[in-house]
């Protein structure tokens, strides 16, 4: 509608400039006081009217876009800040490394909210009702370079801005480089260390220090929930803040979290041999209550409400696998960040390894292996119960169903529905997600 009022206008725009000079070159005469017709003056009026009712519509409609514009860049400073929104086991810590790996420039941070979950499930913290919100508001401080608000959920507290024990610091780049990576300290142990290199204890000071001298923040969370509860965190004006939720098949989860924690999953494996899954069990609740968090976020992300609108990105983890650097080219569009060289090696060298993986959070894949593998080691009967339990979330974000064990293990049939999520108003930017399969 905009672009025809444009044209509409620029037509009679120019007619108008062009019957003006034509008319400049004869000579300027004295108005006569000649009588108009009725009916040419109906029509003159009709016509303003409808000049002054295009002109109303365009004015309308520009000032909409400069204010799309506006709510894109309206930090002002370039920056850029990236929530990597997941659940457990959906591939988050291999899809968190295509911006870990990004270069000097990117400030990444490794599941922050850890410390938080785990005061909040202490008696210390119990008393918190609002879980969200404390997650919310300590993310919007670690993406303002502020991390007061995590130092007093890390056990025991850091001394002086100073902690041995951040979770998993040695799977953030920028908090094991200069200069945050300070002199290993004699015999004072660190329970979460750095992987390629010595640092000491992890000095919150300097790593605020380099955060600010950063033009680009990540964080890969599954802590967060419930996309609503980011509405003032994406709004704050001090950010350009971009979320993209990570999704993975339910089938699939399940399988990985038996593995990852097995302990957790005893009824399960015990429902498997025994060929019985009882529907009112309490672990058969809370599976399905993840399901229904997972759809209504994602129902809410693409529906593109005015706060989240060109803000959110919907990702399949098992689009990765196959083509990972188109779809870390596409991520980084989204996001408005260079694809750096440094992340194209990384991709490139952890998506064609052929040594097994290992590790509870490892980001090295297979690219022509690990996205179905779950397909032949999940007892059929737990796959009857995940699609019972997760039938709107998996039809929404394209998963297919299985009738029976054969079509389950059968390579040659995708189970993943041809989906396109527009994430811009610009359709050349759109994520095709493409059934892959036998490709």
């Amino acid at each position: 509608m905009a672009f025809i009022t444009f044209v509409t206008l620029v037509f009679i725009g120019s007619e108008i400039k062009m019957r003006s000079r034509v008319f400049d070159k004869f000579p300027k005469k004295q108005p006569t006081n000649i009588p108009l017709d009725d009916s040419n003056a109906t029509e003159k009026m009709a016509f303003k009217r409808l000049l002054s009712k295009l002109g109303a519509i365009f004015s309308q409609d520009q000032e909409e876009e400069e204010q799309e514009d506006l709510a894109m860049n309206m930090n002002g400073s370039g920056h850029k800040h990236i929530l990597l929104m997941a659940t457990t086991r959906s591939g988050s810590s291999f899809v968190g490394e295509f911006f870990n790996q990004h270069g000097e420039n990117m400030f990444y941070l490794f599941e922050p909210l850890w410390h938080v979950k785990r005061f909040l499930l202490s008696p210390a913290g119990a008393r918190n009702t609002s879980v969200s919100s404390v997650y919310r508001d300590v993310l919007q401080k670690l993406f303002l370079c502020d991390f007061s608000g995590l130092e007093k959920f890390i056990s025991p507290p850091p001394q002086q801005h100073v902690t041995t024990d951040l979770f998993s610091r040695g799977s953030s780049v920028s908090l094991c480089d200069d200069p945050v990576c300070t002199p290993v300290i004699k015999h004072v142990y660190e329970r979460y260390h750095c992987k390629n290199r010595q640092c000491g204890p992890l000095n919150f000071t300097l790593a605020s220090e380099s955060c600010l001298s950063k033009q680009y923040y990540a964080i890969k969370s599954v802590r967060v929930i419930h996309l609503d509860t980011l509405k003032p965190f994406v709004e704050d004006p001090r950010m350009d803040v971009r979320i993209i939720q990570l999704i993975r098949d339910p089938r699939a989860v399940l399988v990985s979290r038996m593995v990852a924690f097995s302990s957790l999953y005893e009824k399960w494996k015990a429902w498997a041999q025994q060929g019985q899954v009882p529907e009112d069990d309490a672990e058969m609740k809370k599976f399905n209550k993840r399901c229904d968090h997972l759809r209504v976020s994602a129902e809410l992300g693409l529906s593109q409400p005015s706060w989240l609108k060109h803000r959110y990105m919907l990702v399949r983890y098992e689009d990765i696998p196959c083509y990972p650097m188109q779809k870390a080219e596409e991520m980084y569009k989204f996001m408005g960040i260079p694809f750096s060289s440094q992340a194209r090696e990384w991709i490139l060298k952890n998506t064609h390894t052929t040594r097994k993986v290992t590790g509870l959070y490892s980001t090295q894949r297979n690219s022509s292996e690990q996205s179905e593998k779950w397909r032949f080691s999940i007892p059929f009967i737990l796959v009857q119960v995940v699609q019972e339990l997760c039938g709107p979330t998996m039809k929404l974000l394209g998963y297919k169903f299985v009738e029976d064990k054969n079509t389950l293990t059968n390579k040659s049939i995708s189970l993943l529905e041809d989906k396109v999520f527009y994430w811009s108003r610009d359709p050349s930017l759109a994520v095709n997600l493409q059934n892959t399969a036998g490709k």
